[in-house]
């Protein structure tokens, strides 16, 4: 249940909704579950984290050279210079601000 002010649940006198029958929660807690189906839980569990750090690790890899590919086209002296990601945005927003004065000229 969210929280609302105060946050305690015996607030109200318990008539809301029709639900509140003695002081259990009828269907918040599923049954426990076998030590199979822990198994296979455990086992889609890690499945499902290995294909999302896969997945995580070729985004990040594309983010990577998309910036590396910016910076190519960013003049600074010394030419090699490193740059850290905001820096490398905000070279580039100047610089396309200063090719379009000189359009503009």
């Amino acid at each position: 249940e969210p929280a609302e002010g105060g946050g305690g649940e015996g607030r109200g006198g318990g008539g809301g909704g029709g639900e509140g029958r003695g002081g259990g929660r009828p269907g918040l807690h599923p049954p426990p579950l076998s030590r199979e189906e822990k198994r296979r839980r455990r086992r889609a569990t890690a499945k499902y984290r290995s294909a999302h750090a896969t997945r995580e690790r070729i985004r990040v890899e594309a983010f990577n050279l998309a910036f590396a590919e910016l910076r190519k086209l960013l003049p600074t002296l010394p030419p090699d210079k490193k740059l850290s990601k905001i820096e490398i945005l905000r070279l580039a927003i100047c610089y396309i601000s200063y090719l379009n004065h000189v359009l503009d000229v």
